[in-house]
Parts: structure tokens; C-alpha cells; sequence
């Protein structure tokens, strides 16, 4: 989702900024277009990064020795994504 509305941010912006010939004398619509294209960008980046830290998982392994017993116990804890299926 923060995909699509990073390009959908960046395409109005550029709408905005390179195609609209039109004059407003209260706001100026190219520098909003350009503010748009640059949240836009900041918004696919941000979908970009959080999408490859999804996809990783870790895993860890602890190795103890029991004072009770003396025996040597190994515990092992994957973590995953909860919804492997989204992309």
C-alpha cells in the first residue's frame, strides 16, 4: 500500500509541477507539485525499507548448562513475519 501511494503522490505532484499551466495567485501549484513528488519519494523509500525488513527473520540459539542437573541445554527461537503471504 505505501507503494502505490508513494507513486500516486509523485505522479499528482508531477502533474502539478510540469503539466499544469495554470496560474493561482494564492498558492504557487509548481512548488506544491514539487513538494508532493518529494513526499512521494519519501514514501516509496520508506515502503522499500519496511517491505525488506519483513521479508527477514532471525534466529537465535542459546546453549546453558543446568546447575541442577549439570546438563547441557540447548534452546532454540526462530521469529517470522506473521503474514508470509504480503508482499
Amino acid at each position: 500500500m505505501s507503494l502505490g501511494l508513494g507513486i500516486v503522490l509523485f505522479a499528482i505532484g508531477a502533474v502539478l509541477a510540469f503539466a499544469l499551466n495554470l496560474s493561482v495567485e494564492w498558492i504557487n501549484l509548481q512548488m506544491v507539485g514539487y513538494i508532493l513528488m518529494a513526499a512521494g519519494a519519501v514514501v516509496i523509500i520508506l515502503g522499500i525499507v519496511l517491505l525488506a525488513r519483513r521479508r527477514s527473520s532471525v534466529s537465535t540459539q542459546r546453549t546453558a548448562v543446568d546447575p541442577a542437573t549439570g546438563e547441557r541445554v540447548t534452546r532454540a527461537e526462530t521469529s517470522r513475519p506473521d503474514d508470509t503471504t504480503t508482499l
